[in-house]
């Protein structure tokens, strides 16, 4: 066990945190953790309530003096986004991060560390679990495949839910509320290939080592897409047929990695130069960047020269990144998108692509634009998992007392921001009438990578803010 006892009243939400974690819960894979949660309940003889994708509801009265405040929805998701090193031997369908801790920062050996969004779990069971805390009625709410596309959050039923005010605990940055947010959906290629006998040499060529992270937050820092340049670097050599195409784990992580087999004659001096032109750009920004090239075994059929020319088109055509900033507030991401996952396989090539917008004639403009670019190509196009943004509420009580709360305990104003990403609010709002609600959370750096890692004092600040937003609610 890692001993928390350092960090005062956070030791209890942790010490839960690091028993759940044990538990696999990559999106789709979340039933494990919805037992745990139905079990949790059950030993403490309050009310839940678990649905057919996973979703789980558990109330607790609230305490004496406090029946008569609004009833508080405490919201976070259960599956984690499952990315982990080339190194790693973790088989995340199986087992949870092996996490540990590193001075003030708790880490995963190899993988993600599933903070987000661990850390609404280790907070709601900590406040369920507490005979010591004063709160009103709360009711916390574990959605699931928030990951994937707010499925469970889009099945969820709201009726049986009470509460008007809602803390969602999914934001990644202590002192920073979070009141309005991206809409999205996401964008299935599926592109039937023809296949045939090998022709030349057979190469590998693979694309590493770039920073990745999430497809949200980390659009607008210029992060390079590891199937972008995948594509780029496969248009400047001389192929005949691809053979076998991989890159990305997750449609909401910018890949990192991605990889190539194909055929060719054979590759020159001056071919490995132009290789070198596409990664030099952004060694600056992403100094462990890696273009590998080299001659590897047959592994079987191929895909014909015209396929292999609709492959690079689809990648060449779709464009990735930020399309358009906000025209009114400076320097946020108005529409981006992100080529996430991409393989090939004997059914064909599949690609998924996240589009993201805080405006929903934009995002409905560009599903329609790369659509179009798809079934020009013979592709067939499916999207899915089409959400709402969360529109930012000029009256919020909630946001109001919050402020108060972190002014008076700190001495300062925090940052009330909108983000380019999806947050499972604009769902709440739009089934809950007159939702108010904000989103917080402590420092968790580099989420979606094998990197994340939280800081545990700023977990204990976080967690003890939480507490005296309640006793003020």
């Amino acid at each position: 066990m890692i001993d928390f006892s350092d960090l005062g009243c956070a030791e209890a939400p942790l010490s839960l945190f690091e028993e759940f974690t044990k538990i696999p819960r990559g999106s789709g894979n979340t039933s494990l953790i919805a037992e745990y949660l139905v079990n949790f309940a059950k030993e403490r003889g309050l009310f839940y309530y678990r649905d057919s994708s996973d979703n789980v509801v558990i109330k607790k009265p609230a305490t004496s003096g406090y029946g008569s405040r609004p009833t508080v929805i405490i919201q976070g998701h259960t599956d984690i986004v499952c990315e982990k090193s080339a190194e790693s031997d973790i088989d995340m369908e199986k087992e949870g991060p092996r996490i540990f801790r590193d001075g003030d920062l708790l880490r995963a050996d190899g993988s993600t560390l599933g903070a987000d969004d661990g850390v609404a779990i280790a907070y709601a069971l900590a406040i369920l679990d507490s005979k010591y805390i004063p709160h009103p009625e709360i009711e916390a709410v574990f959605t699931s495949d928030e990951e994937i596309g707010l499925i469970g959050a889009s099945a969820l039923d709201c009726s049986t839910l009470g509460g008007k005010v809602m803390i969602n605990i999914d934001s990644d940055e202590e002192g920073v509320f979070t009141v309005g947010c991206a809409g999205g959906v996401r964008i299935d290629y599926s592109l039937p290939v023809k296949w045939g006998e090998p022709c030349g040499h057979c190469y590998r060529l693979s694309v590493s080592g770039l920073l990745g992270g999430h497809s949200g937050i980390e659009i607008g820092n210029g992060r390079a897409n590891a199937i972008k340049l995948l594509g780029r670097a496969l248009e400047a050599l001389p192929i005949h047929q691809v053979t076998d195409i991989s890159g990305g784990n997750a449609d909401n992580a910018i890949p990192r990695d991605a990889e190539a087999r194909f055929t060719a004659e054979i590759i020159t001096e001056e071919n490995l130069e132009a290789l070198e032109e596409i990664i030099a750009p952004i060694r600056e920004s992403e100094p462990e960047a890696k273009i590998e090239l080299c001659e590897c075994e047959p592994s079987g059929a191929c895909v014909d020269s015209e396929s292999t020319e609709k492959i690079l088109s689809l990648i060449r055509e779709i464009p990735t990144g930020v399309t358009a900033m906000s025209k009114d507030i400076e320097g946020l991401v108005e529409t981006s998108l992100n080529m996430g996952i991409i393989r090939l396989s004997g059914e064909g090539l599949s690609l998924t692509v996240s589009v993201r917008s805080s405006e929903n004639s934009e995002k409905a403009a560009l599903r329609d634009r790369i659509t179009a670019i798809g079934e020009a190509l013979g592709a067939s196009v499916t999207p899915r998992g089409d959400y709402p943004g969360w529109a930012y509420r000029k009256d919020s009580p909630l946001r109001d007392t919050a402020v108060e709360v972190y002014r008076e305990k700190y001495g300062k104003e925090p940052k009330v921001i909108t983000i380019h990403a999806g947050l499972e609010c604009g769902l709440f709002s739009d089934k809950i009438e007159g939702l108010d609600c904000i989103s917080i959370g402590p420092d968790n750096r580099y989420i979606h990578t094998p990197a994340e890692c939280l800081s545990l004092t700023s977990f204990r600040r976080v967690y003890e803010f939480l507490i005296d937003v309640l006793k003020k609610i």
